[in-house]
């Protein structure tokens, strides 16, 4: 997996690509992030298994906390209103409060939600 990297006001952003194979556990999500050149992650719904939006299974909160404890950044690109689950709709308000973890429509609003001032053009 080769991540397009960004650099926006000077700060590198790596964004797995849409087409690598989903990520199925927090083990395979910390492998890639720790292989990533950058401490600001892009990755899209498409990426990770459907699993990860069943707050049920922990995958997400696994994940989430990854990013975390290793001090990193991470947007999750996507669009998430086809879910009718009111818990994750709360976990993603909830995130989108903070700039260390936040789910967004586009790489635009994911640079912006991350407190990365300058937009992408």
């Amino acid at each position: 997996m080769n991540p397009v990297l960004h650099i926006i006001q000077g700060e590198l952003i790596a964004e797995i690509p849409k087409n690598t194979p989903a990520i199925q556990t927090a083990q395979d999500f910390l492998e890639i992030m720790m292989n990533l050149p950058a401490d600001t992650i892009v990755i899209h719904q498409e990426t990770l298994h459907e699993s990860f939006f069943d707050l049920r299974t922990g995958l997400a909160g696994e994940i989430l906390q990854k990013v975390v404890n290793y001090g990193r950044r991470l947007a999750i690109v996507g669009d998430f209103t086809r879910y009718t689950s009111k818990s994750l709709h709360d976990f993603i308000r909830e995130n989108n409060r903070g700039t260390t973890i936040v789910f967004t429509a586009t790489l635009r609003d994911a640079v912006n939600k991350l407190g990365i001032t300058k937009t992408i053009e």
